[in-house]
């Protein structure tokens, strides 16, 4: 049984011209603790995507299962990282990784020493009451991570994780997330429009076409299976054949 599957998924907006097909007909299978990337041009139905598995939304047509159980409504078993760590300015940074169990009335002293410890263990020990104006944007993105895995989800959803972030701490951040996805036995499903970034994480690349979008093709990322960060992935020959590969499927027919 595949801890997520999409099964023929539509979902249709109604605008004030019409009607908008946004994806369609997707079919995909997520297996335990892989790590999926889904790219995509701009408008094609990523972010959607995760949505729907979230269950924000609910699709037009189509099922969408976790646990081979049907999403409707919201499921503790999902968590979703959006692309702002919107951590809020007036609070500690503890007091900001204990937000997601205080709105499902599950904050503990045992879940508040839990949090503690996973900042400690990555690397925020010791900026437990500090406050986000203080910390690196890199750092941030860390309290939004723990946040989200305080509430012990099995399956994260990553919408551009690292967009904000320049350069060399897209590279840093996502190492260490990476390392943390692994430690903590996730199953991850990211949306990024950073070909490089979707290769050197993921077990798969899922390649979506523009709107409507549906699944164009998936890249088997075998480099992922050798225990390589995503550092060292992009030093492999194989990493330019993939990302040659994927770069070529999203820019053809553009002129």
């Amino acid at each position: 049984m595949a801890k997520v599957e999409l099964i023929d998924v539509s979902l249709n907006y109604q605008t004030l011209g019409g009607e908008i097909a946004a994806i369609e007909n997707v079919n995909l299978r997520i297996e335990d603790l892989e790590f999926v990337s889904i790219v995509g041009q701009s408008g094609c139905g990523k972010s959607t995507l995760l949505s729907l598995i979230s269950g924000l939304i609910k699709p037009s047509r189509g099922q969408v299962l976790v646990d081979g159980i049907k999403v409707s409504g919201t499921a503790k078993k999902v968590g979703y990282m959006l692309q702002q760590d919107y951590l809020f300015e007036w609070r500690t940074i503890l007091d900001n990784a204990l937000l997601g169990l205080e709105i499902r009335g599950e904050k503990t002293a045992q879940s508040v020493q839990e949090v503690k410890e996973m900042l400690r263990t990555y690397g925020l020990g010791g900026f437990e009451h500090h406050y986000p104006p203080q910390l690196s944007g890199g750092m941030r993105q860390r309290v939004a991570l723990i946040r989200t895995l305080a509430t012990h989800p099995d399956v994260l959803l990553l919408d551009e994780p690292f967009s904000a972030l320049d350069y060399q701490n897209r590279l840093s951040v996502g190492e260490e997330v990476v390392k943390i996805l692994k430690e903590q036995k996730k199953t991850v499903i990211m949306v990024t429009h950073d070909i490089p970034e979707a290769v050197s994480m993921a077990n798969r690349v899922v390649v979506m076409t523009p709107r409507p979008g549906t699944i164009k093709s998936v890249h088997e990322i075998e480099m992922c299976d050798q225990g390589l960060s995503p550092l060292q992935t992009r030093e492999e020959p194989q990493f330019r054949e993939y990302f040659t590969a994927i770069w070529k499927e999203l820019n053809a027919g553009a002129e």
